[in-house]
């Protein structure tokens, strides 16, 4: 997730109620492929969604073919722009209730400084709740914050490049160590919901972590569903260390679009966080996009 100054922080504690987590969880079982496999750039596929949804596949088998016929979205060819810009909206517990928050991010990769613009619904109070695409509509009555980040306040999950061997990749995103623990799963998919999240994958780096998602324990494919944006993608789902968790995906692009966790058992069952991926690109300033529906060469992944 980005990481802030302690000074932006407290400014967005004041704002996101110390909340804005965006971070779910999904895996597989499965080991990764031997190292290599994911240097080279990916195929491109005429249907990679018919390939991927086909039946008799397991979910590991369905990401590893996904990440090998993945197709260019029209934010890959925005590579030299400034700004990256990332729209997303969550709901995440803060102890007994759930925050809601739309985010619309613009970081500069070279420097790290940055706007944002955020707006929070009504916190709900409770947390067996399950997001609707109804209360979306809030986030558009909600008032905008903005906040304006200097140099080194924002900055992508990874540090530099990202590796296109997904066993170094997982080795970032989940230390080895823990590999035996209940937890590990949860970490590893955290990690890549972070990455996600926090800057655009181009079509390779996509790849990789398609392939490093299909080397964590436990995954299950539950066929395409849509999320509360009405985007239809493919669900993998996972139940470990007392949760459920389900990544959706998007079947041709290959990119994040919801990432959902629920908590199955303890004092305080319930929703944990619901995060939306509803766009990514990269910009020449952070005046662009205009609004969240306007954008020459963003991905609004549908």
């Amino acid at each position: 997730m980005t990481h802030l100054t302690l000074k932006a922080r407290r400014q967005r504690a004041a704002l996101l109620g110390g909340s804005l987590v965006l971070v779910l969880l999904t895996a597989c079982h499965a080991d990764p492929r031997p190292a290599g496999t994911g240097s080279a750039a990916p195929r491109p596929a005429s249907t990679p969604a018919a390939a991927a949804t086909a039946a008799g596949l397991t979910a590991q088998q369905r990401l590893n073919l996904l990440a090998d016929t993945i197709s260019t979205a029209p934010a890959d060819t925005t590579g030299g722009l400034p700004y990256t810009y990332l729209h997303l909206q969550s709901w995440t517990r803060a102890s007994t209730t759930i925050v809601r928050t739309d985010v619309r991010r613009w970081r500069h990769d070279a420097d790290g400084s940055g706007r944002e613009i955020i707006r929070r619904a009504p916190d709900l109070h409770g947390l067996n709740h399950q997001p609707t695409p109804q209360e979306r509509q809030e986030f558009s009555r909600a008032v905008p914050h903005t906040l304006h980040h200097g140099i080194g306040d924002l900055h992508p999950h990874l540090p530099g490049d990202i590796p296109a061997n997904p066993r170094e990749l997982i080795r970032l995103l989940a230390p080895p160590a823990l590999a035996d623990e209940p937890a590990y799963p949860r970490i590893l998919t955290s990690g890549i919901v972070e990455l996600a999240t926090s800057q655009h994958l181009n079509p390779r780096q996509r790849a990789t972590t398609l392939r490093a998602l299909a080397a964590a324990p436990h995954l299950t494919y539950k066929g395409t569903t849509t999320d509360l944006a009405g985007r239809t993608g493919m669900s993998f789902q996972i139940v470990a260390d007392g949760s459920t968790s389900t990544l959706l995906i998007h079947p041709d692009t290959g990119d994040l679009l919801a990432a959902t966790e629920w908590i199955n058992r303890g004092r305080r069952p319930g929703l944990h966080s619901y995060t939306l991926l509803l766009a990514h690109t990269r910009t020449r300033n952070t005046e662009t996009p205009t609004s969240p529906t306007t954008a020459a060469a963003v991905t609004r992944l549908r």
